[in-house]
């Protein structure tokens, strides 16, 4: 597979590549991704009330959300050093579902998109979420981790139906 293919990651060899970025014109570029973590009732009950011993559950998720999204070039091989002009990190509490849902929205003036750290922001505060309340619940479940919109560059917007 090429970038003739579509796989912009790879030369007309097959092998892997850091996509050179420097003739595209730098834009405003957003992307919002989400997931979820679902729990026990009691997890869920602790959490809502912060009563988790380890202390304020989603304020250390969304700390540890935002500094991955920092670091994502870091942890994908082939992704470029951004410069995140924001972002920010949700939490809604789904009573039904025992679940909490997550999103990440992460913004920068680039020549390339910052998808990859709004989902990664998401991942990381699922898992954050998933250590500060193992003692009480073993079973959790991090899911649903998808982009759900992004705006700017060449491609344009995308939104998830």
């Amino acid at each position: 597979m090429n970038e003739q293919a579509g796989f912009t990651h790879f030369d007309s060899s097959g092998n892997a590549r850091m996509v050179d970025v420097s003739a595209k014109n730098e834009t405003v570029r957003r992307a919002t991704a989400a997931g979820r973590i679902t729990m026990s009732a009691q997890a869920y009950t602790m959490v809502r009330a912060g009563s988790i011993k380890k202390g304020d559950v989603l304020g250390v998720a969304r700390i540890a959300g935002i500094m991955a999204a920092k670091k994502v070039d870091q942890l994908i091989p082939l992704c470029h050093p951004l410069t995140i002009t924001g972002i920010d990190i949700l939490f809604d509490f789904v009573d039904e579902e025992k679940s909490i849902e997550i999103k990440a929205t992460a913004g920068i003036t680039g020549k390339t998109g910052v998808e990859m750290e709004a989902l990664t922001a998401v991942s990381v505060a699922a898992l954050t979420i998933y250590d500060m309340c193992k003692a009480v619940d073993k079973t959790m479940v991090i899911s649903d981790i998808r982009l759900l919109r992004k705006s700017g560059g060449k491609s344009g917007e995308f939104v998830r139906k």
